[in-house]
């Protein structure tokens, strides 16, 4: 299992990787490595304004190409596995002022 350390400094960065399409909750994580539809992962992250440390189990289920379309960077949406609705609960309420919004996402 590849494990990935993430840290989303800023609502911004966490509103472009928050992928609320993938059920029931994916994110985003930027990379230059090469990954697999399907692979697993265990994802370490830092949410804006924390210090505290959130890990979670996960499988790729989105790949962005170096040189991908519309200036996307390149990286992989993830599948959160092992307790998304928590996570997905914690994401959310940090962006709720954000979802609305049609800001360009690093997928869609």
């Amino acid at each position: 299992m590849t494990n990935l350390v993430v840290n989303f400094d800023t609502l911004h960065q966490l509103y472009r990787a928050y992928m609320p399409f993938i059920k029931p909750a994916g994110l985003f994580i930027g990379s230059t490595d090469s990954f697999v539809l399907g692979q697993s992962l265990s994802v370490v992250y830092r949410l804006p304004g924390t210090t505290e440390k959130m890990q979670f189990e996960g499988s790729v289920v989105w790949i962005n190409p170096l040189g991908a379309p519309g200036g996307r960077p390149a990286g992989i949406g993830v599948k959160i596995i092992s307790e998304p609705d928590m996570h997905k609960h914690h994401i959310e309420q940090l962006l709720s002022h954000e979802l609305s919004s049609s800001d360009l996402t690093c997928t869609m």
